[in-house]
């Protein structure tokens, strides 16, 4: 056994109080006796103005956010995913990128997030990620001491294909860091979160964004780790915080085994 935390954060367009945040929010999970914990979706910086991120956002290595995670990871020896991060790759060039850091506060890898968000929901609701970050181009994972990782990142969610392909290459656990709509949300965000753990018999952790942004975004929030046959072992419906929920390692292979589905397709 061991133990997982999600965090679930109301982000502004300010990183320090971010980080601040974040750090707090850690510190809880650890005296929760927490082995791993993760971040959702836009930890460092919640914006979709282009513009203002790219004189804001950093490369990994000067990254104020990134770094001060990786110094909290190595002060309390915890792996830690931050659910993404805004990076500078050029002068013109974001990327949504989630990254883990293992227990010695090293980067062990990243994954950029591949779907990018455009819909046009209402009138007033409106999103186009494509117009503000460059998508990545390869589906990432990570053998984790207890079991290997698959990464992804929120809109990813309703791509059942690319978790096939994760829990095909044999992750046990599969990561979805959030900023889900309210709006879509309430409709869709436990069905498809049971679904991908079901199909996959994948544990799912998905720290979330919830709340109402300094810039007027709803997010839903519902932050929640669900098991391989789908039950939601813990749930934070709107406010900052932390769940924490102890994770049998055994289980996906077990359930893998009793309904063999992942042997076709």
């Amino acid at each position: 056994m061991f133990r997982v935390s999600c965090i679930q954060l109301k982000s502004e367009n300010n990183i320090i109080r971010n980080l601040k945040k974040t750090e707090k929010l850690i510190i809880k999970a650890v005296k929760q006796k927490t082995d791993f914990i993760l971040t959702p979706e836009a930890s460092s910086i919640f914006s979709l103005n282009k513009k203002q991120l790219l004189k804001m956002c950093k490369p990994m290595k000067q990254d104020i956010y990134l770094n001060g995670i990786r110094k909290v990871a190595k002060k309390y020896k915890k792996w830690i995913l931050i659910g993404s991060l805004i990076t500078k790759l050029t002068k013109n060039k974001l990327v949504n990128r989630s990254l883990l850091i293992d227990k010695t506060g090293k980067i062990r890898t990243y994954y950029d997030k591949i779907h990018m968000y455009d819909v046009v929901l209402s009138k007033k609701e409106k999103y186009f990620e494509s117009k503000t970050f460059s998508a990545g181009k390869q589906i990432k994972s990570f053998k984790l001491p207890w079991g290997k990782l698959g990464l992804s990142i929120c809109y990813d969610l309703r791509f059942p294909i690319m978790y096939r392909k994760l829990s095909k290459a044999g992750c046990s656990y599969i990561s979805i860091p959030s900023a889900f709509t309210e709006t879509t949300g309430k409709r869709h965000w436990h069905s498809l979160l049971k679904a991908r753990a079901i199909e996959n018999f994948c544990y799912i952790f998905a720290p979330a964004q919830g709340g109402t942004h300094y810039n007027g975004r709803k997010t839903f929030g519902h932050t929640m780790v669900v098991s391989p046959d789908g039950k939601i072992l813990k749930e934070l419906k709107k406010s900052e915080g932390v769940i924490t929920v102890s994770i049998d390692p055994k289980l996906p292979k077990k359930l893998r085994s009793v309904i063999p589905s992942l042997k076709s397709d």
